[in-house]
C-alpha cells in the first residue's frame, strides 16, 4: 500500500534524509517526512524509531546535522521555536503548556496580548476585552466547547483544557500544527472533543501532524500515516487502506516498503 492523495492539498511541509546524531547516538538515519495542506497525517513508529527527534528538527527545537527542510517547495532553516513560529508553524506538547491560573482567553494570547490603544497600552495595560471577544469566535469556530470562559483554565477539564492548548496553537499557525500525544490521559468523551477539534483544524486548510502511539485513534483520525523506524521512514498509507496490522507491521519490521523519497 502507498501513499496517493487523500484529500490533502499541496505539500506544506517537507523532510529530505534529515541526520541528526547525539554522540554515538544517530537518532535520525535519513529520515524523510512529508505534511499537506489540509490534512491529517499521523507520525508513528516504537519508542526510539526517531519521531521525537524529527518533530524537533520540523519544529526548530533541535538542528539537523545534515538534510533539508522545505516549506511550501522552498528551503528553510528552523534554528529555533521562534523561526518555525514565524513560518507558521506551531507545537501542542503533551504536557499542556498552559498557565493554569489564567482564563482561556489570556491563554490563546500567552506571549502575543493585545495592549490597549494610545497612552494606556504604551503604558503596558493590555485590552482584555479585546483578546476575551477574539478568543470567544476562534474558540467557536473551532468546536472548543467551554461551559464557562471566564474561570481559570485549571478548573476546565482536561479535555477542554487540552482543546484550548490546540486552539492556542492553531490561531497562530498558518501552515503546520504538530501534536504530541494530544488526547494522552484523557477520557473517552474528552478524547472525541479533542478529535473533533483535530478534524476542524484540518479543514481550515492547516495541515495537522499528530504523534500519537493509540493506532486505532490514529486510523478514525488521520488521513495519511507515515511510519519511522530506526531513524528512517519505512512506510506510508493512506487510512482508508491500511489495517492495524499494517501499521505494527511496518513499526516491528515485519512489512516494508521501498521509500521513495
Amino acid at each position: 500500500m502507498t501513499e496517493n492523495s487523500s484529500g490533502g492539498g499541496e505539500i506544506a511541509l517537507e523532510a529530505r534524509n534529515l541526520v541528526k546524531r547525539y554522540g554515538s547516538v544517530e537518532a535520525l538515519r535519513g529520515a524523510s517526512f512529508t505534511a499537506r495542506a489540509g490534512e491529517v497525517v499521523a507520525l508513528i513508529g516504537d519508542n526510539g524509531a526517531g519521531k521525537s527527534t524529527l518533530v524537533k528538527c520540523l519544529s526548530g527545537a533541535e538542528i539537523p546535522d545534515s538534510g533539508e527542510i522545505l516549506l511550501d517547495g522552498r528551503t528553510i532553516s528552523l534554528d529555533s521555536p521562534t523561526a518555525a513560529r514565524a513560518h507558521g508553524i506551531e507545537t501542542v506538547y503533551q504536557d499542556l503548556a498552559v498557565a493554569p491560573d489564567l482564563d482561556p482567553a489570556a491563554n490563546l494570547f500567552l506571549g502575543r496580548e493585545l495592549r490597549r490603544k494610545g497612552i494606556l497600552g504604551k503604558l503596558g495595560m493590555l485590552d482584555k476585552g479585546a483578546m476575551r471577544q477574539q478568543a470567544v469566535t476562534e474558540f467557536a469556530r473551532l468546536g472548543v466547547q467551554l461551559q464557562n470562559a471566564d474561570v481559570s483554565i485549571g478548573s476546565l477539564s482536561g479535555g477542554q483544557r487540552q482543546s484550548v492548548a490546540v486552539a492556542r496553537s492553531v490561531v497562530w499557525a498558518s501552515k503546520v500544527v504538530f501534536m504530541d500525544e494530544p488526547t494522552a490521559a484523557l477520557g473517552v468523551v474528552q478524547r472525541e472533543r479533542v478529535l473533533d477539534v483535530i478534524k476542524k483544524v484540518r479543514d481550515t486548510g492547516i495541515s495537522v501532524v499528530l504523534i500519537s502511539h493509540n493506532m486505532p485513534e490514529v486510523l478514525s483520525v488521520a488521513d495519511r500515516i507515515e511510519v519511522l523506524r530506526l531513524g528512517r521512514r519505512v512506510a506510508r498509507f493512506t487510512s482508508a487502506e491500511a489495517t492495524l496490522e499494517d501499521l505494527v507491521g511496518a513499526m516491528t519490521g515485519a512489512l516494508s516498503q521501498e521509500d521513495a523519497a
